[in-house]
């Protein structure tokens, strides 16, 4: 569990990157869920779109994604989330 002064530096750091994947009609599927572990394996921070045809909330995405992925959930704000988990990959340029 991440404290405050962790996620206020994800927050700060997130306002420059563009979401990676989007959450369409079909909602959470395995697929999405690989790729987004993938993504979170080799960048650590990522943000996640929820398109308005979506027929879930950005808050429930992100709690499903979050369990699913083993990561945690930085911010939701309106249909934007960001996931943060740290990387096991020796390659990878840690965020923090």
């Amino acid at each position: 569990m991440m404290n405050s002064n962790t996620r206020a530096k994800l927050r700060s750091l997130a306002m420059n990157i563009q979401p990676l994947t989007q959450v369409g009609k079909n909602g959470i599927s395995d697929t999405l869920i690989k790729q987004v572990d993938e993504q979170l394996e080799s960048r650590e921070l990522i943000k996640i779109a929820v398109l308005k045809n979506a027929e879930v909330d950005a808050g429930a995405v992100a709690l499903e994604l979050a369990e699913a992925t083993s990561s945690e959930v930085v911010q939701v704000i309106g249909s934007k989330i960001t996931l943060y988990r740290v990387s096991k990959k020796d390659n990878v340029k840690h965020v923090l």
